[in-house]
């Protein structure tokens, strides 16, 4: 009786239990984007897959099944060959001057640094098997290849929400009136302006990218994986034909989009598990900072010591008037007029601060991710956009009415107290923030479970290429109905044509009878 029982159990734990050797490739730099992705690789190795993870950011404490390949330690700025600008001058730029002097040169020196890498080259080398491959959808195409040369299906997951490239790719509806473009900003997306400029913009994108940017990565395919099984499929199709994408967004927050089945939103994934707890003197900071605490942060590319002199000097101005303490990231070791209730530290734990109940406003530069830290914690914020997402990001913010946006171009004094005073003494925001907290929370799994059965079922269903859409293997104008169209305007004219030409020869007849039945009558 007790081996009857005993069979079944081992049949349920070899069935739900079986171990995958995953390749999860996040070779990008950025702390913003690791914070976000990291989460995915270690739960895999916790629930007993066998991880590869090409990486730039190591981990301390990796789980023994967690093999780590070390991308090559240089900064974006080094392989492209320049020097690292004031990120704050990249305000004054153009979705489409971002787009040629960061995405396209910075991605595609990147994806080389990555394959050119010493530790990448040999790894490439050995013989190896997957049964999936995981890749950062951020402008590093030709990685996507290791797909085919491991003969495995391929999930991308982002760092940012809509992808307008993939829904071109996969066939999603686009629902370019309401969905903006993800580096586009706009002051009124629903504008006629608004609306032609998002159209307009995501179409620019599209075909640089699929006719011009795809074919420095090809070549970067030819010239650095080797192995590669024959024939290749061109990395359009690669990624037409890709398994899953899990994307950072969630309807609560972010604007409300259709999605094919294997797009899934896993917003806020990074938040699902805190290992951390704040360093005993911050902990006591704010503790003891019974008035409230003001954080300030832009994030990890952004340097707040690189903030012009005038516009530091209007931060001080306003905050010598105030009696929160006023807790701010800044790089250098020491800031000039520092005053007596200002706290500054060259690196912060942000979503273990934001988690503090003494917290009252965050001064940020709109990044998704310390975003979505704020809307889970119930923090207001104050967002100063810099580049890429982040004006929309923080026009949502604003939109729903637990934030403001700052222009940094109006960055003063005046500027600033009003808009500080404001969320500080309004208390619209701190509610709107906590109802905001409320529906980001309110889901049926959290999104890093809901990662783990999503990627687990693309395992277990070999791709379940049933559930991709069969769209992405029809010409666009078959996808559009243009030649059902075509054929049922042909239809109409002929129809139109032969009506018109029977209704002409019918009168005509009806004449030529009338004037013979006057003929007859004449005589």
């Amino acid at each position: 009786m007790a081996f009857q029982k005993v069979v079944p159990l081992l049949f349920f734990l070899t069935t739900y239990c079986h171990s995958a050797n995953i390749l999860y490739v996040i070779p990008f730099t950025s702390k913003s984007h690791y914070i976000m992705l990291k989460p995915i690789g270690l739960e895999l190795a916790r629930r007993g897959h066998n991880v590869t993870v090409i990486t730039a950011n190591r981990e301390s404490n990796p789980p023994p099944n967690y093999r780590e390949v070390m991308v090559d330690d240089k900064e974006i700025w080094d392989v492209m060959g320049d020097e690292r600008p004031n990120i704050f001058t990249m305000a004054s730029l153009s979705a489409e001057e971002f787009h040629k002097k960061i995405l396209w040169n910075g991605g595609t020196a990147f994806t080389e640094l990555t394959l050119n890498s010493t530790a990448i080259k040999a790894f490439l080398n050995e013989e190896n098997t997957f049964d999936l491959v995981i890749c950062e959808q951020f402008f590093q195409e030709a990685l996507y290849a290791l797909a085919h040369k491991y003969s495995a299906p391929l999930a991308l997951v982002t760092t940012f929400g809509n992808c307008m490239r993939h829904n071109f790719v996969t066939g999603n509806p686009l629902q370019v009136a309401t969905a903006i473009s993800e580096f586009l900003d706009l002051e009124d997306p629903t504008s006629l302006w608004g609306r032609f400029r998002n159209l307009y913009f995501t179409i620019y994108e599209y075909v640089w990218w699929k006719y011009w940017y795809l074919g420095k990565h090809e070549a970067l395919v030819k010239k650095y994986i080797p192995g590669l099984p024959q024939p290749v499929p061109s990395l359009y199709d690669i990624q037409r034909n890709a398994s899953l994408m899990l994307i950072n967004s969630h309807f609560s927050y972010d604007t409300p989009v259709a999605y094919l089945p294997n797009i899934v939103e896993i917003g806020g994934i990074h938040l699902t598990k805190s290992e951390n707890s704040l360093p005993k003197d911050l902990k006591r900071l704010l503790d003891d900072s019974k008035e409230g605490v003001i954080y300030i942060n832009f994030g990890s590319n952004i340097r707040s010591s690189e903030l012009p002199i005038e516009k530091r000097d209007a931060f001080l101005k306003v905050f010598r008037k105030l009696k929160q303490t006023i807790l701010w990231k800044w790089e250098d070791k020491a800031l000039e007029g520092q005053l007596s209730n200002l706290v500054t530290k060259p690196w912060l734990p942000q979503k273990d601060i934001l988690a503090h109940p003494h917290i009252k406003v965050f001064i940020s530069h709109g990044g998704l991710i310390g975003t979505q830290e704020a809307i889970y914690h119930g923090v207001p914020i104050i967002g100063i956009p810099i580049y890429a997402d982040q004006f929309n990001n923080l026009l949502l913010a604003q939109q729903i009415g637990f934030g403001k946006v700052m222009r940094y171009q109006d960055i003063n004094e005046t500027v600033l107290e009003t808009i500080l005073h404001d969320v500080l003494n309004n208390k619209s925001y701190t509610i709107k923030a906590k109802e905001m907290s409320k529906r980001f929370n309110d889901r049926l799994m959290n999104p890093l479970d809901t990662a783990m059965f999503w990627l687990e079922y693309v395992i277990r269903n070999k791709g379940a290429d049933f559930i991709k859409n069969p769209a992405r293997n029809m010409t666009w104008y078959e996808y559009t109905l243009l030649d059902v169209y075509i054929l049922v305007a042909i239809v109409v004219l002929v129809s139109v044509f032969i009506t018109n030409n029977l209704i002409r020869r019918i009168k005509n007849g009806n004449k030529f009878t009338q004037s013979i039945v006057k003929h007859k009558k004449l005589h």
